[in-house]
């Protein structure tokens, strides 16, 4: 899931899963597999950044924590 920020300036958490393309309009939009369409500050630029960044997180798998042991 990517954070975005609607035109409003509130915050959004996008699941890429569902994302089924962007398009410039000029403003960013968004739009869902269910045919659901929202307006972000992000550029298209910007979003396909962060879903990649994601990807690449998830890819890593989960981050090993160290522990002092006595």
């Amino acid at each position: 899931m990517i954070r975005l920020s609607r035109r409003n300036g509130d915050l959004l958490v996008a699941n890429l899963e569902v994302i089924a393309y962007l398009e410039r309009t000029p403003d960013t939009l968004v739009v869902l597999t269910n045919g659901d369409k929202f307006l972000v500050r992000e550029s298209v630029e910007e979003v396909i950044q962060k879903a990649v960044e994601y990807r690449r997180q998830i890819a890593a798998g989960p981050v090993e924590r160290v522990t002092s042991e006595p």
